[in-house]
């Protein structure tokens, strides 16, 4: 899932960001999916400056646990005047086993570049 991603984010799981059943929130994995994808869509392009416009469906394989080493993977697939494409895979390497890691989730996450007054703006490819 992982192979020709750049490697973004890694977060260790803290206990503040379980939910009720002991596993980490899904907004807690959805925020930094967020990150991964803006960060990777800078390196890319060189431009400051994005806000999230879209993130397709997600479907979460696998629980992730206090502990556990999260890892966001991104790739850029589409570049256009004004928006880009990035491709956030999510592995989870288990706290309790570090020789296990299983495929947490993935997303398609669409930003748009933005001027110093939020105006929508061309991406200046760097």
């Amino acid at each position: 899932m992982t192979d020709n991603l750049n490697p973004s984010i890694r977060v260790v799981m803290m206990p503040h960001m379980t939910n009720p059943q002991g596993t980490i929130f899904g907004g807690i994995i959805l925020s930094y999916i967020d990150q991964a994808g803006a960060t990777e869509a800078v390196r890319k392009t060189g431009h400051r400056r994005f806000v999230t416009v879209a993130m397709d469906k997600i479907v979460f394989h696998e629980p992730v646990f206090i502990g556990d080493l999260v890892s966001f993977y991104a790739e850029v697939t589409r570049i256009g005047n004004t928006s880009i494409t990035v491709k956030v895979c999510v592995e989870s390497a288990r706290f309790k086993n570090v020789h296990e890691t299983v495929e947490v989730t993935e997303a398609d996450v669409i930003y748009v570049a933005v001027d110093e007054f939020g105006q929508k703006t061309s991406i200046k490819q760097g």
